[in-house]
């Protein structure tokens, strides 16, 4: 009985601890994604034309982005000209972020197939990655170059209000360059 008992008592731990090493796994379950790489909300993000962070550097140090000032249009007291520029700002960074944003979606969907297909070479690993790259920087620079075209928009005040609102304490009390 105490056999039989103890020989229960190791399969219930060795089950158990099966259980916690295979929970542990950080990559369990992403194989079933259609893009290994990518979760569902990044390829959402990027074919929306998101911002995902892309523009942080400009965000956090007044450059405000044409979306928030758009939505903070009435605290801004935007002129007409402004908000009529705001409008064109964010339409030619969302076209282009859209864009992009397929693009990237695309390669990566063609590099997940290299490796699904067992097709992969170095050169085509090397050529697909650096697409990529490019499009990514591509897409961090169009979200950005926003950003800019937006604080050359808007006057030290309204960037003020702007941070103020957005909940930036702390913000730096730096002028703009021309």
């Amino acid at each position: 009985m105490r056999r039989l008992t103890g020989a229960l008592v190791v399969t219930v731990l060795l089950v158990a601890l099966g259980g916690l090493h295979a929970q542990h796994s950080p990559y369990m379950g992403l194989e079933q994604r259609e893009i290994t790489a990518l979760s569902a909300e990044q390829v959402a993000g990027y074919l929306a034309g998101d911002g995902m962070g892309f523009a942080l550097p400009a965000e956090l140090n007044r450059y405000p982005g044409p979306k928030h000032v758009l939505e903070l249009a009435t605290v801004l007291e935007l002129a007409s000209e402004q908000r009529r520029r705001a409008e064109e700002i964010f339409k030619e960074m969302k076209e282009e972020a859209q864009r992009l944003g397929r693009e990237i979606v695309d390669r990566e969907k063609q590099l997940d197939g290299l490796f699904a297909q067992g097709i992969v070479s170095r050169e085509s690993l090397e050529a697909v990655v650096g697409e990529i790259a490019v499009l990514q920087g591509e897409l961090r620079v169009a979200h950005l170059r926003a950003h800019l075209e937006m604080a050359a928009t808007l006057t030290d005040d309204q960037i003020a209000r702007y941070e103020e609102h957005r909940g930036y304490h702390g913000a730096t009390d730096h002028p703009h360059g021309p």
